[in-house]
């Protein structure tokens, strides 16, 4: 039998093969794209290291450990109790919750996180409502006074990138920063009452730097870019304002978190260390830009080990905790971590001695939170 096949089938059935070779084109032409070096973007740069050197598992933190920037990452008792399993799994004895909040907000979660004073503290924020009117600071010191009363025992985390400080609510404070005689009485008020105050200082270098070519964190820069604000104050005097802050206020202990973000440049954050005293600085999410530079980090910890707290400002994971005790720990050489930073650079561990790690892990902070 000669079988015939209709126009109409012969339609269908071309129809039906260039579907198929045009999604066999598809996939072949993206796999292409991915693996042609001209043609790879640069966020989707992801290299893998092939050195042959040691690989160095740190499953739980040397000695108990205080994470001092840690935020209420979770809203129901059932996660609490996860994220405290998780702690003793990796060693993280308590967890300061950085809440920025006032009033209600703030209420809800003390609640929430109090149930478990031995893991957790909960810290306040200030409220700005008012900052641009006169008389603005008696109704700010009352909450700050009520929220202590409650169970606060510090204040943070505080934010001014170069526009203000932006970070507590409900009111945003642009245009009045750290050194703003506006903010005396609550100050004043935090040394009165024992209370230190957590204060994101501007961002890392990178984020200001021009967005080009030579910025070489570009990668994760772009994402969090200053340089086209109109109107911020730079990098350079945002330190500026910190350093003017501390000295204003001797009676009060700062927190500079992230470094003060000097990771560029450690020796401004030291300088300000040798100066004054009330200065400390958190360590959170910092360890990409430091273990770049991990002989002169490594300097930089021995020297103001008395001065530098353990901290994260990353969601509570196993495996989170663990990235940055190999880091602090180890002594690995040029890895990456790819779900823990965007930057394009090779990792090194610090090797830490035990010394510094004891301060730095448990023994500093519980300056800062003990017997309050």
């Amino acid at each position: 039998m000669n079988p015939t096949i209709s126009r109409e089938n012969k339609r269908l059935c071309f129809y039906v093969i260039f579907l198929i070779a045009a999604s066999c084109t598809v996939e072949v032409f993206s796999a292409d794209v991915r693996d042609i070096p001209e043609k790879l973007l640069l966020k989707d740069y992801r290299p893998r290291s092939i050195y042959n050197v040691p690989r160095t598992n740190v499953n739980k933190a040397r000695y108990p450990a205080i994470d001092m920037h840690a935020h209420a990452y979770v809203d129901n008792n059932e996660q609490i109790l996860e994220w405290i399993r998780v702690m003793d799994e990796v060693g993280i004895e308590k967890a300061i919750i950085l809440t920025g909040e006032t009033g209600k907000a703030f209420d809800a979660i003390y609640k929430r996180y109090s149930r478990y004073p031995d893991r957790f503290e909960v810290w306040c924020g200030l409220d700005y409502t008012g900052y641009d009117k006169p008389g603005f600071g008696a109704a700010a010191v009352r909450e700050l006074e009520r929220c202590y009363k409650l169970g606060a025992r510090g204040v943070g985390e505080l934010g001014d990138k170069g526009k203000g400080l932006f970070y507590s609510k409900p009111t945003k404070a642009w245009g009045m920063h750290l050194d703003d005689a506006r903010m005396d009485p609550l100050l004043e008020k935090c040394a009165e009452l024992g209370m230190p105050v957590n204060i994101h200082v501007a961002d890392p270098r990178w984020m200001y730097e021009p967005m080009d070519a030579r910025n070489d964190g570009l990668m994760n820069a772009y994402k969090w870019r200053l340089d086209n604000q109109p109107g911020i104050v730079g990098h350079e005097g945002m330190v500026e304002i910190l350093g003017r802050a501390v000295k204003r206020h001797p009676g009060t202990i700062f927190i500079a978190c992230h470094f003060a973000n000097c990771s560029d440049n450690l020796s401004r954050l030291g300088k300000l260390f040798d100066k004054y005293t009330n200065l400390y600085a958190d360590i959170s999410a910092r360890y990409s830009e430091t273990a770049a530079i991990p002989r002169f980090v490594g300097q930089f910890y021995e020297k103001y080990q008395d001065r530098l707290v353990y901290a994260t400002d990353m969601r509570f994971a196993a495996e989170m905790y663990k990235h940055t005790f190999r880091i602090l720990e180890s002594a690995d050489e040029h890895f990456y971590a790819w779900n823990r930073t965007s930057y394009h650079w090779p990792l090194y561990g610090l090797d830490l001695s035990d010394r510094v790690l004891r301060k730095v892990y448990r023994e500093n902070s519980l300056k800062l939170i003990r017997n309050k």
